[in-house]
């Protein structure tokens, strides 16, 4: 396949992307790009997540440019006032509002620790469809996470997350060994989620995961482990990965993971441009819940293991629009990327208008 489409877009708008974390967002104006629309947000006195689209109705000011009194949003250039509904309650100048004067309200959720935005059509944004990710905010697990700005397309670190056995040979010194790009694995998919299954036996753990077995159960020196790997996507960019080693023969792959360490890696890839994205990640365990220590160096450690693939995929979508015309070829352990894909254009051609539908 080319590794582009002249005048397509690579995401799909109606869906939910996380905008923020919970924290990111407070009772100021807070501007963030999300599917090449300039955004902001703020909390109520209430609380409530308000995103607004980021252009005065006026002058296309940006709003963020402005200031906050009460729940209402000051247009720093010429003084128009909106509500949290985006409607207009003040002119200046003038006692009669011209009753178009409204910016855009997007729907914003906030759940599992995020605020959750829909770019696309308002009437069919249902709370319900957000994945499910309580890992990130559940008190049986701990950990840290951070977002990560990335001048890629989001597509490449989805394709980076479906495909681990890159492990091996960017990750050399932290989670990757041969034993990732040698082990078979399985794919399989539903409408909208795909997930691909390693397991691998009887390895020698790398450096991240020897770090992790000695300080859940204080052993030292060299020990063979089975690993797995569970890669969980669900359209259009959320990827979970269930992963984890337990001490060599003690039934992990039989469901007895209790010699070992357990660990969820949520991934939410945002769409900021066609060439830039918003890398939300999360590392959880459910062992030293209180450890602040161990959370802080594991947070680290995975953040090292992040600019190494931020390294990769920069260059790579350097490359991309260096040889626009460029063909992608695949692999066997491409099979999980391809399938995101194809959800992905799925979701993208649904939003066609019908006309041009026919056409294609």
């Amino acid at each position: 396949m080319s590794n582009a489409a002249p005048n397509r877009r690579s995401f799909p708008l109606n869906a939910w992307y996380v905008a923020a974390w919970s924290r990111e967002v407070t009772h100021a104006l807070a501007p963030r790009t999300i599917c090449d629309k300039k955004i902001v947000m703020y909390r109520t006195g209430e609380g409530k997540p308000v995103a607004l689209e980021d252009a005065c109705w006026h002058r296309l000011a940006p709003l963020s440019k402005g200031w906050l009194e009460g729940d209402q949003v000051v247009c720093g250039y010429h003084g128009l006032v909106f509500n949290a509904q985006g409607r207009c309650t003040h002119m200046p100048s003038q006692e009669t509002i011209n009753p178009s004067a409204c910016v855009r309200v997007f729907p914003a959720v906030e759940k599992h620790g995020f605020i959750w935005l829909w770019p696309g059509e308002p009437a069919l944004a249902d709370p319900a469809t957000i994945p499910d990710m309580h890992w990130v905010n559940d008190p049986e697990w701990a950990g840290e996470g951070v977002v990560t700005p990335m001048a890629c397309n989001y597509r490449l670190i989805v394709d980076n997350l479906m495909d681990l056995t890159h492990e091996t040979f960017v990750h050399k010194t932290s989670i990757g060994n041969s034993a990732v790009a040698e082990a078979p694995f399985e794919v399989t998919h539903g409408e909208r989620t795909a997930q691909l299954t390693r397991w691998m036996l009887g390895i020698e753990p790398p450096p991240f995961w020897a770090f992790q077995l000695g300080s859940r159960l204080g052993i030292e020196g060299k020990v063979n482990v089975d690993r797995w790997q569970y890669i969980n996507f669900e359209a259009p960019a959320a990827v979970v990965l269930d992963v984890g080693v337990a001490l060599a023969g003690t039934g992990a792959p039989q469901g007895d993971r209790s010699k070992g360490v357990n660990l969820r890696i949520c991934h939410f890839i945002t769409p900021e441009t066609e060439r830039t994205c918003h890398f939300f990640w999360v590392l959880r365990r459910n062992f030293k819940l209180d450890d602040a220590e161990l959370t802080v160096a594991t947070r680290e450690r995975n953040a090292a293991i992040v600019a190494e693939d931020k390294d990769v995929l920069i260059a790579q979508q350097q490359a991309m629009e260096a040889a626009p015309d460029a063909v992608f070829y695949n692999l066997n352990i491409d099979a999980g990327a391809m399938w995101a894909r194809r959800i992905q254009e799925r979701m993208i051609d649904a939003e066609a208008p019908p006309v041009l539908r026919a056409a294609e």
